[in-house]
């Protein structure tokens, strides 16, 4: 029997559109006004809609030139995952958006998507 089995990984339910000020209100409006997805709600300068089985975030970031894609992904053991994303040298990314009191982690991949590292039975942010 192995003694560190492998984490297992899924994805999550939730994804981040990290959008620059400048496109922000229009962004939102699309997603509001043009495509009616059910509004969620604002929680600081996020607002949030349910996209399918997903909640779709879209952020305000005001120092960003482009929108970046961050995505959520579960995994049965954090701290495993951790080691075994280091071992294969996946950044962690925690500099990137303090956590607070959500444990968790910030990765990305190869191509630089950002991912949200968490426990599938985390309480969920919205």
């Amino acid at each position: 029997m192995n003694p560190n089995p492998q984490p297992t990984f899924s994805g999550g339910s939730n994804i981040a559109l990290k959008i620059p000020r400048f496109r922000f209100a229009e962004t939102v409006a699309f997603y509001c006004d043009t495509l009616r997805l059910p509004y969620l709600g604002q929680r600081d300068t996020s607002h949030v809609f349910q996209f399918g089985t997903m909640r779709l975030w879209l952020d305000e970031v005001p120092h960003y030139s482009q929108t970046d894609i961050w995505l959520e992904l579960f995994t049965d053991d954090v701290e495993g995952a951790v080691a075994h994303l280091t071992a294969a040298q996946t950044p962690v990314r925690d500099e990137l958006e303090p956590l607070g009191n959500f444990r968790g982690h910030w990765i990305s991949d190869p191509a630089g998507v950002v991912h949200l590292l968490s426990h599938n039975e985390e309480v969920q942010l919205v």
